[in-house]
């Protein structure tokens, strides 16, 4: 795991990851204090939650994808994933190693966005309690189911094409399943159209990994049922996005 570990102290170095962790712990409470939710003490704790994961979107989007791009561009032109061929590692666990390091940084944000609901926007009514412990489990499950494979693809594509490549194609398909699905479907309710339908059923729909909505209205947790239909929605796109990463993964440098 030379190159995990490689990976992993070079964006620990960076610092920027500490830039995510205090928009993720400080923000939620900032930002309701600058705003008209001091004034209206229900809303403070939706206002909190809104806040919370607003952060732990743009900071995996924004920092996270760019950070997956950056360092599967380093390995290409660095020499270093052709280093590590020559040393036995392959370039599918090259991928992965550089892939987990990434996630090691990711995963602890979306805890502390969990842990900020959960801990200083809990429901009064005790009878909700068990209820909001669910729900945000099940937030942070589908967070991380979605984003995992747009992290490892960027890293992929950013090693073959290059690092704005890989960002811009990752935070295209980002925004896209997350805002633009959700346009195309009421596009769709206005005016039918075959080929626009066609689209949008195999267009990946990040939109339901986001529960933002759910926890600021306490619209209750998922039904048991539909909450494993989403895993498993997301744990096949998980395993079409690690076969199309290793696809696109290389180590050399054509030039």
């Amino acid at each position: 795991m030379r190159l995990f570990r490689l990976t992993a102290s070079t964006i620990f170095r960076r610092k920027a990851w500490a830039i995510c962790a205090f928009a993720v712990v400080v923000l939620p409470f900032l930002l309701p204090m600058i705003s008209t939710a001091t004034e209206r003490p229900l809303v403070l704790q939706p206002a909190r939650i809104q806040a919370t994961w607003t952060a732990v979107w743009a900071c995996t989007l924004l920092w996270g994808l760019f950070t997956a791009s950056r360092q599967g561009e380093a390995n290409t032109k660095s020499g270093l994933g052709d280093y590590f061929l020559t040393t036995g590692v392959s370039a599918t666990r090259q991928w992965l190693e550089i892939w987990l390091a990434i996630l090691v940084f990711i995963i602890p944000v979306a805890l502390l966005g969990t842990g900020v609901c959960v801990l200083f926007a809990m429901p009064n009514d005790p009878a909700e309690h068990g209820m909001w412990w669910t729900m945000n489990f099940q937030y942070l499950a589908l967070f991380l189911l979605a984003m995992a494979p747009l992290l490892g693809l960027a890293v992929a594509i950013a090693s073959r094409f290059g690092g704005i490549a890989g960002y811009a194609l990752t935070l295209c398909l980002a925004v896209y399943g997350l805002w633009g699905v959700g346009y195309l479907d009421n596009m769709l309710k206005l005016e039918p159209n075959p080929f626009l339908r066609a689209i949008w059923q195999f267009s990946p729909q990040y939109r339901w990994a986001d529960l933002t909505q759910r926890l600021y209205f306490k619209q209750g947790a998922i039904a048991s049922g539909q909450f494993w239909q989403l895993v498993a929605y997301f744990s096949a796109i998980l395993v079409f996005s690690c076969g199309l990463s290793r696809l696109c993964f290389r180590t050399k440098s054509l030039a």
